[in-house]
């Protein structure tokens, strides 16, 4: 069957990474910029493995270049996610790309985003709620900007802080800094961790950002006690299946640990990370869980409960989500 009408919860979304191709494209040929390189003959985006597909994400990036492109960015990613029966997603947006961490000037990206959030909230029934995120292959440094910016524009729309980039790059605690001036502005956190890197790389991340949730956290799979630890702490992770497997960060949907993980009492959700680079949609996931592991609409529905719980929102509009997840008959 198709999930395509079932509502969702999504934890786990880059904004620009799932930026339609056609939209970049689109973008580039009106500034006569040429990254026609990085795009496939039949218009989607082509790279070879993961360390390229950076190298191509930062490249379409490169077509962002003020407000009104991250205004109508925004507009193009959550009208397609609601056409896919996302009713609250959440983002993660970086200052490196609006402003490269300039304050007033990210002021002004957020404001444009959040523009185009309510527009969608009041047409299509979307909600979107904004992580600020460092790239941590820039570095500590740089992370530090980020965390600035996350914490000048904390409110109703930006209401969380994590991390993404090149996971082997640095360890978890060179970013503790940024990730206490966050959780200092009353910033909820996340972080990318064991996705690429092991059960330490898990381990170190909860003991040194101490975060609620974790990006991906598959490798946890790996460490019995450190399973135990997750399900003891509450933590939840941001599972992305169809990106895991597209990557080759697992070999393939048969062997994955989401099952594995949840059976154990983890508390997993499901998103699609960067949806057009890695062919997906939140129904796709959905339908290759239901082939995969038999999963039905009971389990769905379990899965969108625990991300609402999980979710960097306030209550008021938690109950308003959690009136949209009841079933209609």
């Amino acid at each position: 069957m198709t999930y395509l009408n079932l509502p969702k919860v999504e934890l786990h979304m880059h904004l620009e990474g799932a930026a339609p191709p056609e939209f970049i494209h689109q973008l580039a040929a009106e500034k006569r910029m040429d990254i026609s390189g990085i795009f496939t003959p039949d218009g989607g985006y082509a790279y070879r493995d993961f360390t390229h597909f950076l190298e191509v994400y930062e490249a379409a990036c490169t077509t962002l270049t003020g407000p009104e492109e991250f205004y109508r960015l925004t507009r193009a990613v959550l009208e397609n996610s609601a056409h896919q029966g996302v009713v609250y997603t959440e983002s993660f947006i970086s200052p490196d790309f609006c402003g490269n961490g300039d304050l007033a000037a990210w002021k002004d990206y957020v404001a444009a985003m959040k523009t185009a959030a309510d527009e969608c909230e009041a047409q299509y029934g979307i909600t979107l709620r904004g992580i600020v995120t460092c790239i941590r292959h820039e570095g500590p440094e740089k992370a530090k900007s980020a965390a600035r910016c996350a914490a000048e524009t904390k409110g109703d729309f930006i209401t969380g802080f994590g991390m993404g980039g090149a996971e082997m790059m640095h360890r978890p605690g060179d970013f503790a800094y940024s990730y206490d001036m966050a959780r200092e502005a009353g910033l909820q956190l996340t972080c990318h961790a064991g996705e690429w890197g092991g059960a330490d790389m898990v381990q170190d991340t909860i003991r040194d950002l101490k975060v609620e949730r974790l990006g991906h956290g598959i490798n946890a799979s790996k460490d019995p006690a450190l399973i135990d630890e997750i399900v003891e702490k509450g933590i939840t992770l941001e599972v992305c299946p169809g990106s895991n497997v597209f990557l080759k960060a697992v070999p393939s949907w048969d062997t994955h640990p989401i099952r594995m993980l949840r059976d154990a009492g983890v508390k997993v959700t499901v998103s699609t990370d960067d949806p057009p680079f890695f062919h997906t949609t939140m129904t796709q996931e959905y339908e290759m869980l239901e082939k995969t592991f038999g999963w039905n609409e009971t389990d769905f529905a379990a899965l969108n409960k625990v991300a609402l719980d999980a979710a960097f929102c306030d209550d008021t509009t938690r109950a308003m989500i959690a009136k949209k997840l009841e079933p209609t008959t």
